[in-house]
């Protein structure tokens, strides 16, 4: 069956940030049962909850993470998994902020050669976690954690938190990762992940068994799965002039953040932003680094742009870090 190309148009303003709250970077985002919105920031590390018209709910986690927040998933009870790559945790959550299980230890990372800073000074793989990046629910309710800025591994965890298995080693090859970022399992147990700094997606067994890859994707942040209309999301990160690629050596022009949907097969059915765009203009993407999709097709994306932009002047302190898209057609 042929899938629909999906079109959207951007919601401006639609976030109703609370007086005295603010957020440089928003790096994870998810929708529950009934379509609210879950946003994890990180310059004044917490989560958001919205309505689905944007109206603020309430927010909590403060005084629990570190300011690398990372990643936000939602199972499909509506408890909430919360990624702090800042100190080598992943914590399940109520959805109204009560700490449920913590996987991790805080303030201690596995021994990888990492020197702190760049993931080519990974040497080795090691254990869970040296600043883990995102996690992923399984149809039975098993977790995938992507191992991330100072690993280079997939660990696989009971629904209770205990280790199963690793996978993954420093390279390009198949099986092998620079900064594995983002995941999904699909409802056959697949595990997609987004190997960002090699530029593709990798797909694995529910054992790790390689699969296949999809390299048709520019530094990809998050991999999301609707099943119900096939289609797959991915988030697309900025590669910035002087930046430097494992696969595709140094970049010669600003790449900036897109976003790109595909049918299951690999077909591209939408894209937007990327090269020659306007970062900051509504609609188009400075630093992609998470996005959901809610029971109507609506899409939310998430962006880290003081971390990959502000900072260095390349847009201004105003632009964008969360947009939503209503779905069109």
């Amino acid at each position: 069956m042929e899938v629909q190309k999906p079109t959207y148009r951007v919601i401006e303003g639609w976030e109703q940030l609370p007086a005295g709250y603010h957020h440089l970077d928003t790096v994870g985002v998810s929708v529950d049962s009934q379509d609210r919105v879950y946003i994890l920031t990180r310059s004044e590390p917490r989560v958001l909850v919205y309505e689905r018209d944007g109206s603020f709910i309430t927010s909590w986690g403060e005084g629990t993470f570190t300011n690398r927040t990372h990643g936000l998933t939602i199972g499909p009870d509506d408890s909430i998994f919360c990624v702090d790559d800042g100190d080598h945790t992943v914590r399940k959550f109520s959805p109204e902020g009560k700490l449920l299980m913590m996987i991790g230890h805080v303030g201690i990372a596995s021994d990888t050669g990492y020197d702190g800073k760049t993931t080519a000074s990974i040497s080795r793989s090691g254990g869970p976690f040296n600043r883990p990046t995102n996690v992923a629910i399984a149809p039975n309710g098993e977790l995938y954690v992507a191992d991330g800025y100072g690993n280079c591994q997939v660990h696989r965890f009971t629904a209770m938190g205990q280790l199963i298995q690793s996978w993954g080693e420093p390279g390009t090859g198949p099986g092998q990762f620079h900064l594995p970022h983002g995941i999904a399992v699909d409802p056959e147990g697949r595990v997609w992940v987004t190997d960002r700094e090699n530029d593709r997606i990798q797909i694995f067994s529910p054992n790790g068994e390689f699969l296949d890859q999809w390299t048709d994707v520019q530094r990809p942040t998050q991999v999301r799965i609707d099943a119900k209309r096939g289609t797959v999301y991915v988030s697309e990160n900025w590669w910035r002039t002087g930046d430097v690629s494992f696969v595709h050596g140094p970049i010669g022009e600003h790449q900036y953040g897109r976003v790109s949907i595909f049918d299951l097969g690999g077909k591209v059915l939408a894209r937007w932003g990327g090269a020659g765009t306007d970062p900051a203009k509504p609609g188009n993407f400075s630093a992609a680094h998470d996005m959901c999709v809610d029971s109507h097709g609506d899409l939310y994306v998430a962006e880290v742009t003081w971390t990959h932009a502000v900072q260095f002047g390349l847009v201004a302190a105003d632009c964008h870090t969360f947009q939503k898209f209503a779905r069109t057609a």
